[in-house]
């Protein structure tokens, strides 16, 4: 049953199919978000995407755990903004999993909330729910803003968790804030979220705003060479009767200006939120001298009012050829061609010289780390009496060159497991007191239908736990690993294997051989960091 669950974990680790939500947080507030398709029959676990780390539930003291199909942060930091998955194990043994990403936004003076819209739009009728509210048991909503302002006038109707316009008209159209407060454990929190409503009107216009350029931009230029200036223009809600983004030279509207060198194109489209924008590119065939002293405005304009931002242009910088700057290119190139000489070297000896620093400045290794085996082995064990060379290598050669001769302590299933223990009990105490787990790959364990058990606990504890490295020493010729688990066969595109060939077995007794080398690299430092002058 044990591995079952391990199995289902990893599947479910390893999975691409997953849906997204974002969402957009001020930082400092409470947020809480909520697994979707929950039942109460249904285990949810919550963990951070990127580092596969599991979000425990809540302890003394933390910030951030995991409530059934809720996530909590209680308060939020900027350090929180990543991605997080909930997977939703159902009774009936299938997986589920939701890719949440979370931004949080920093408090800046003078505004009062983040311009990113967190949640879907209200449209139509005049009903504004405040998004999330549901998700914070007992929460209070103190204040509702449209635009930033409160709201005050009577046609606006507060009920607990939403408001109701009276007939609600384009002018009704805008941000409307929800602002909540929330205890937990006798700590009271502020929540605010924002949507977007849009009426039943066709539109509705927001004074005109360019967001690009900046108004006294200055762009660099080569004369002779064609340039392109684009402007772009949010204008209102919906597509607006008024509607106009162009440019100006030196006053003068490009459609009537009489330069040839000059034309524009113009499109529009529409934003999330029914956003309406204009966007159009000035086109230069060819910058001239007298186009650095002119000046070039895009002037954004719909039913309210116009904007205008102006930038200009300037020759690049011409870095003066002379012999410092020679002697500099030169120098550049030296250190580069070094550089890349020093990265080709060390990409093709890494592992003698990891193993040579070791040998010469004898690094000592962290003892306190409450681990009693330097690595755990896994093997194919064979189901009849008769011995084979996995066998032998596991019980003869690999104790005589990591143990004898490089002052390694390895646990073998078969030699470090007393008779009377419980074998899966003490499978899982020996790798937890492991600093490698070393897995022997062969036909034979890629052809067994029902994988041992310690190869389930090694998988779980380096893809789930992500606190124990695998060495991964492929003993045959596997090929394209295509019949490997797919956890196997991550684990390999991440990190390759260490290949044993056929003429090792000659002198398989060899330290510095290459196999061994590439073995001892892997493995962590020990007390013994030297091995016997008498290796191979």
């Amino acid at each position: 049953m044990m591995g079952h669950v391990l199995l289902v974990f990893l599947s479910t680790f390893l999975s691409v199919s997953m849906t997204s939500e974002t969402f957009d947080a001020m930082e400092g507030e409470a947020l809480v978000i909520k697994c979707p398709r929950w039942s109460s029959s249904a285990k949810v676990t919550w963990y951070h995407t990127d580092t596969y780390k599991i979000i425990p539930a809540e302890e003394e003291g933390s910030r951030i755990f995991s409530l059934k199909q809720f996530l909590w942060f209680l308060p939020t930091s900027r350090e929180d903004s990543g991605n997080y998955t909930c997977v939703t194990l159902f009774s009936n043994n299938r997986t589920k999993s939701y890719n949440m990403s979370v931004q949080l936004h920093p408090h800046k003076q003078g505004v009062c909330f983040p311009s990113q819209i967190r949640y879907p739009n209200d449209t139509g009728r005049g009903k504004i729910v405040c998004p999330t509210i549901d998700n914070y048991k007992n929460a209070t909503i103190i204040q509702w803003y449209k635009d930033c302002k409160p709201l005050q006038e009577e046609r606006y109707y507060k009920r607990e968790k939403y408001i109701f316009i009276n007939n609600p008209v384009k002018e009704d159209d805008g941000y409307y804030t929800c602002q909540f407060i929330y205890t937990y454990k006798g700590n009271v929190f502020n929540v605010s979220a924002t949507r977007i409503f849009v009426s039943e009107a066709k539109h509705s216009p927001l004074p005109p705003q360019i967001l690009f350029p900046k108004d006294k931009d200055v762009i660099e230029v080569e004369l002779g060479a064609a340039l392109s200036l684009k402007c772009q223009a949010r204008l209102g809600i919906k597509v607006q009767p008024i509607a106009v983004v162009t440019w100006d030279v030196d006053n003068i509207p490009v459609k009537n200006s009489e330069f040839s060198r000059f034309h524009e194109k113009t499109h529009f489209y529409q934003g999330r939120e029914q956003e309406y924008y204009r966007e159009t590119t000035l086109h230069i065939t060819e910058v001239k001298k007298e186009d650095l002293q002119a000046n070039f405005t895009c002037v954004a304009m719909n039913e309210m009012h116009n904007t205008r931002a102006t930038v200009t242009l300037q020759l690049k910088a011409q870095p003066e050829v002379g012999l410092p700057n020679v002697l500099l290119i030169t120098g550049s190139l030296v250190l580069l061609v070094a550089i890349a000489v020093s990265v080709i070297l060390y990409q093709s000896f890494r592992v003698d010289i990891v193993l040579l620093y070791r040998e010469i400045f004898q690094p000592r290794s962290v003892k306190d780390d409450g681990k009693i085996y330097d690595a755990y082995v896994i093997y194919p064990r064979s189901q009849t009496n008769e011995a084979n060379f996995v066998e032998y290598f596991v019980y003869q050669i690999m104790p005589d060159i990591l143990e004898n001769k490089c002052g390694y302590k390895l646990c073998i299933y078969g030699r470090d497991i007393y008779p009377g223990e419980d074998t899966a009990s003490a499978i899982e105490k020996r790798m937890q007191k492991s600093r490698r787990l070393i897995i022997l790959l062969t036909h034979q364990l890629i052809n067994c239908k029902e994988p041992a058990y310690d190869q389930h606990i090694a998988l779980y504890n380096a893809l789930i736990q992500n606190d124990t490295k695998v060495i991964l020493l492929e003993m045959e010729t596997i090929g394209t690993y295509d019949k490997l688990q797919e956890s196997l066969r991550f684990i390999i595109k991440r990190q390759g294997t260490v290949k044993w060939k056929e003429q090792h077995t000659v002198h398989p007794q060899s330290s510095n051989s290459k196999f061994w080398k590439q073995v001892r690299y892997h493995m962590p430092l020990t007390l013994k960091s030297s091995y016997s002058a008498n290796a191979g």
